[in-house]
């Protein structure tokens, strides 16, 4: 914490024993409760603990301990840093453990695969690799590309599924929109779509099988039919009698 002394029990420890503060004063400062300033004033807390020279490390001024000591109702603050160290910004490509790195061109084929938005800048921060690693895998001129599986780099441990979901979020705000319907390639469909129960009743549904039409019958033509094939057995039947006269 920001106003949190240095080593606050060491401190407390010091101010217990070079000043003539109360211990509400020293507890208010260390952020301790004031029981446990008085243990440590009685021998009974932070036994072995050296005490922490608040005046030396610049957290306080031997002008506010007296001011603090004349006044018991004052509270001592933390003294202004006069040195400020600036905050560097880690730069280059992310550190991955030597026991993940043979993993990284399997996370990077899978970003290609399932997220062609990203840019190779958005990958290197990823999963810690290198622009040549990723146009060589991209073209696959990579030495182990016929031995390359795709593998999600969260699964892998490389990075996790806040800082992949943030990297496709700002590759997909900067993307050129796509027409409506239409999905990138090798995108998967959110789960509350795949496994809702219509789409589970859809995948696992047989397939009707197709009835027969049926055709209509023309009653006039079955009569006409059999009308033609009676008359002509007849006529079969007269020309055997005449051949037997």
């Amino acid at each position: 914490m920001a106003n949190t002394p240095l080593m606050p029990k060491a401190t407390a420890v010091w101010l217990v024993d070079n000043t003539s503060l109360s211990f509400d004063q020293i507890a208010a400062f260390c952020k301790l409760h004031p029981l446990e300033v008085k243990a440590i004033a009685d021998g009974e807390a932070a036994q072995g603990i050296k005490g922490l020279d608040p005046i030396m490390t610049g957290q306080l001024t031997r002008e506010d301990i007296q001011r603090a000591q004349a006044n018991p109702g004052e509270k001592l603050k933390l003294a202004d840093r006069k040195v400020r160290v600036p905050e560097t910004k880690r730069r280059g490509p992310r550190y991955t453990p030597v026991s993940r790195r043979q993993d990284r061109p399997n996370a990077i084929l899978w970003l290609v695969r399932n997220h062609p938005e990203l840019k190779d800048a958005q990958i290197m921060r990823l999963v810690g690799t290198t622009k040549p690693t990723i146009q060589a895998i991209r073209d696959r001129t990579h030495w182990n590309s016929a031995n390359l599986t795709p593998s999600d780099p969260v699964t892998l441990g490389l990075c996790s599924q806040i800082e992949l979901d943030m990297e496709v979020e700002k590759a997909a705000k900067n993307a050129p929109p796509r027409p409506e319907g239409e999905l990138p390639q090798d995108t998967l469909l959110p789960a509350d779509e795949t496994t809702s129960e219509d789409a589970m009743a859809a995948a696992f549904a047989k397939p009707a099988e197709k009835q027969p039409e049926e055709e209509e019958i023309d009653a006039d033509a079955v009569f006409a039919k059999l009308n033609s094939l009676k008359g002509g057995s007849d006529e079969d039947e007269d020309g055997e009698d005449e051949e037997q006269r």
